[in-house]
């Protein structure tokens, strides 16, 4: 009988785990990330979780209050290899009205397997903030692995006081330093709450 138990959990894992592979492509295609940002979904789930507890799963809602801190973001790596995490919203300042899709809230190049904190931060990460009355915003998280290695990354870096993050395209950043199709991914969707004033207040204005 234990035997007989014993199967079954991990029968039942291994299938959770297949669940969740295929249920990732859907769930972009789903909620129009593909087409939006991106023409191939990525096949396999990068888990996202937040200091606060919460986390993101293939869109749920979540507020900017409980996404106010870096996550801590992990998938299926290669410890030998590099990869890109790249955090973007679709729907800036509105899914209705995307005239400045997209906006970039981070971006870490030259991950060592899954070490995100051993990355390269290109644009440092902010908290999503999506204006009052613009409804639910997407937000999708997108890992790369870099097939040529080492990225030599010629653009502006991006702290996160500077809001110079608008008009972004995934897709062409992606073509630009030869990324492919994304490997991993996930988002949640947010609407404005109290603590959006604060993302906007820690912004330098002088940088628009």
């Amino acid at each position: 009988m234990k035997k007989l138990v014993l199967l079954f959990q991990a029968v039942f894992v291994v299938g959770i785990g297949a669940v969740a592979k295929c249920g990732v492509p859907e769930a972009f295609m789903g909620q129009e990330l593909v087409p939006d940002i991106i023409p191939e979904a990525p096949a396999m789930l990068a888990k996202v979780t937040y200091p606060s507890g919460a986390e993101a799963s293939l869109g749920n809602e979540l507020t900017p209050t409980q996404v106010k801190d870096q996550p801590t973001v992990s998938w299926e790596a290669d410890s030998n290899s590099l990869y890109t995490l790249i955090l973007t919203d679709p729907d800036a300042p509105s899914r209705a009205n995307p005239k400045m899709r997209e906006w970039r809230h981070w971006i870490v190049i030259n991950i060592p397997g899954e070490d995100v904190a051993s990355g390269e931060p290109v644009a440092e990460y902010i908290s999503s903030a999506p204006p009052q009355g613009s409804g639910l915003h997407r937000y999708a998280f997108l890992v790369y692995k870099q097939p040529s290695g080492k990225i030599d990354f010629d653009e502006p870096r991006l702290n996160n006081r500077n809001p110079n993050r608008g008009m972004f395209r995934v897709a062409e950043f992606a073509a630009k330093y030869a990324l492919g199709t994304p490997i991993a991914g996930n988002f949640y969707q947010a609407q404005y709450d109290d603590y959006v004033p604060q993302v906007y207040a820690s912004l330098d204005s002088s940088r628009k």
